[in-house]
C-alpha cells in the first residue's frame, strides 16, 4: 500500500493543481533543479568536466525518485537533501556512460541548507506565479462587479448594525482593494538564492574557485539567474527575513480572502439573502438535511484564513530562535509551515476566483434590507441639514426623534422616524418634497463612486477592464 497525504482533512488545498506545485514531488523536483542548475554553473565556469551538466540534468528527473523512501531516510540526516543526494549521485554515475566524471559536479561546495532554502524559494516562486493568475481572475471579476453595481443601493453595517446607505459596487471595490494590495505586495517580493557552504563562510567555494578567475559570489549570482531567483549579497542561513516576509505576504493575501468569505457567509444567510454562491451540482449538500445549500466555497476559504496566521507566526517563532550559524530545529520547523501557507493560498485563491466570477447578486434583497431602517439611516445627514432650522436646541430635538423611534419595533421604525421628523420640522422650513429628498438613501452616499474609482485606478494591473459605472468622476 502507498501512503500519502491527499488532503483528506484539508479540502481547501486538496487539488491536483496545488499538489503539483507544493506537494512532496514538487519539493523533490525543486531540490533536483537546484542541483542541476548548480552543475551547469560550475561547467559554465570550467570548474567541472565538460558534459557534466547534461548528465546531471538527465539524472535530475523527479519522476525517477522514490519520494516515500527519501522521506523515510531523511530522518537519518534531518533533512531530505541528504538521502536524495545519495540517489542523485548513484543515478549520475549510472548515466555517465562516457566517463565524463559528472558526479564531481553534484553538490560541490554546497551544503544542505543552501540547496533546501533555494529549493523552497524556487517552489514559492513557481507557486506564486500560478497564485497570481488566480488572484488576477478574482480581482478582474470584483472590478467588474464594482462597475456594474456602482449605483446598487444596499445598507452599510457597523458593529453588526445598520449604519448608512452604501452601494454594493463600493463593497466589491473594497474587496478588490484588499486582495489587490496584498497581491501586489506578494508580487513585489524578492525571493533570494541561498549560498554559504557548510558554515556560511564560503570556505569550500573559495577553495573551488582559487586561481580560476571565478568567485563564490559570482557563482551564487549565476545560480540565482538560472533559477529565476534574486541574487543575495551574502548568505542568510541564520537571518530569516526572506522566509518571514514571504510568510507574512501569503498570510496577508489569505486575510483578504477571509474578509470576503466572512462577508459572504453573512450576506448569503436566508434572512439576508443579498448574495449567493455560484451553483454547482453536488456542491453545498448536507449529509442530513436535503434542503440546505451550504456556502461551502466561503466556508473553505474562511478555513484557510483561520489557519494562515498561526503558520506565519510559526515562521517568526523559528526566525527568533535560530541559534548559532545553523539552527537546530528552528530551520526544520519552517518547512511544513511555509509549504502549508503556499498550499492554502493557492487552494483558496482558486476557490475565491470561482466564487467571484460566479457570484449571484440580488439587488432587490439589498433594497429590502436597506428599507428596514430606511430614513433612519439618514439621521446623520438630517441632523446636519435640519438642526440649523430648529434653533439652538435643534440637535437635541432631533436626537429626541431618534430616541423615540428606537423604542419601536424595527419593522415600524422607518415609518415612525419619518412621521416624527415631519412633526418636528415645520413645513414652512422644510417642504414635503425637500424632506423626501433628504431621506432618499441615494442622496447620502458621499463619495462612494469616486472611492471605487480611485481604488480601481490604484491597481490597474489587477482591475482588468474596469466597467463604466466605477470610472465616473
Amino acid at each position: 500500500m502507498t501512503y500519502g497525504d491527499f488532503g483528506l482533512l484539508s479540502p481547501v488545498s486538496a487539488s491536483s493543481a496545488v499538489a503539483a506545485l507544493t506537494g512532496d514531488r514538487a519539493v523533490i523536483a525543486a531540490i533536483l533543479h537546484v542541483e542541476a542548475s548548480w552543475a551547469a554553473v560550475l561547467e559554465d565556469e570550467g570548474l567541472v568536466p565538460a558534459g557534466s551538466a547534461a548528465v546531471v540534468a538527465e539524472a535530475a528527473d523527479a519522476a525517477s525518485y522514490d519520494v516515500v523512501s527519501v522521506a523515510e531516510r531523511a530522518q537519518g540526516g534531518g533533512n531530505p537533501v541528504i538521502p536524495l543526494l545519495g540517489d542523485l549521485r548513484a543515478r549520475v554515475k549510472s548515466l555517465d556512460t562516457s566517463g565524463v566524471g559528472a558526479a564531481k559536479a553534484v553538490h560541490t561546495s554546497l551544503t544542505s541548507q543552501d540547496v533546501l532554502d533555494s529549493a523552497l524559494m524556487l517552489l514559492a516562486s513557481r507557486t506564486i506565479s500560478s497564485l497570481l493568475t488566480e488572484v488576477k481572475g478574482t480581482t478582474t471579476a470584483l472590478a467588474t462587479l464594482a462597475g456594474e453595481h456602482a449605483e446598487t443601493l444596499c445598507v452599510g453595517r457597523s458593529l453588526t448594525q445598520h449604519a448608512l446607505p452604501y452601494t454594493f459596487g463600493l463593497r466589491a471595490a473594497q474587496w478588490f482593494q484588499g486582495v489587490a494590495a496584498a497581491a501586489a505586495r506578494l508580487e513585489s517580493l524578492e525571493l533570494p538564492v541561498q549560498f554559504g557552504g557548510a558554515g556560511g563562510t564560503l570556505a569550500s567555494g573559495t577553495k573551488l574557485t582559487a586561481g580560476s578567475g571565478s568567485t563564490p559570489f559570482g557563482l551564487a549570482d549565476s545560480l540565482a539567474a538560472k533559477l529565476g531567483l534574486a541574487p543575495a549579497p551574502a548568505p542568510w542561513h541564520s537571518n530569516r527575513l526572506a522566509v518571514t516576509a514571504l510568510g507574512d505576504a501569503l498570510a496577508a493575501l489569505i486575510d483578504s480572502f477571509g474578509k470576503i468569505a466572512a462577508d459572504l457567509l453573512f450576506l448569503s444567510r436566508p434572512e439576508v439573502a443579498e448574495l449567493g454562491e455560484p451553483l454547482a451540482a453536488g456542491r453545498g449538500v448536507s449529509s442530513a438535511m436535503p434542503q440546505k445549500q451550504n456556502p461551502v466555497l466561503s466556508v473553505l476559504i474562511r478555513s484557510a484564513a483561520l489557519q494562515a496566521p498561526g503558520l506565519a507566526s510559526q515562521l517568526h517563532l523559528a526566525a527568533a530562535t535560530f541559534n548559532d550559524e545553523r539552527a537546530d530545529g528552528a530551520w526544520h520547523s519552517e518547512w511544513p509551515a511555509l509549504r502549508q501557507l503556499l498550499a492554502l493560498a493557492l487552494g483558496a485563491a482558486g476557490l475565491l476566483r470561482e466564487l467571484a466570477e460566479g457570484l449571484r447578486v440580488f439587488p432587490d434583497a439589498m433594497r429590502r434590507n436597506l428599507e428596514i431602517s430606511g430614513p433612519l439611516l439618514l439621521s446623520e445627514g438630517a441632523v446636519a441639514a435640519v438642526a440649523p432650522l430648529l434653533g439652538e436646541d435643534g440637535k437635541q430635538k432631533l436626537q429626541g426623534v431618534v430616541d423615540e423611534t428606537l423604542k419601536a419595533p424595527a419593522a415600524e421604525q422607518s415609518r415612525i422616524y419619518t412621521k416624527l421628523l415631519r412633526e418636528t420640522v415645520p413645513a414652512d422650513k422644510l417642504s414635503d418634497t425637500e424632506l423626501r429628498a433628504l431621506l432618499d438613501p441615494a442622496s447620502y452616499l458621499g463619495e462612494a463612486q469616486e472611492i471605487s474609482r480611485r481604488i480601481l485606478a490604484a491597481y490597474p494591473d489587477y482591475a482588468g477592464t474596469v466597467q463604466k459605472g466605477a470610472t465616473r468622476g
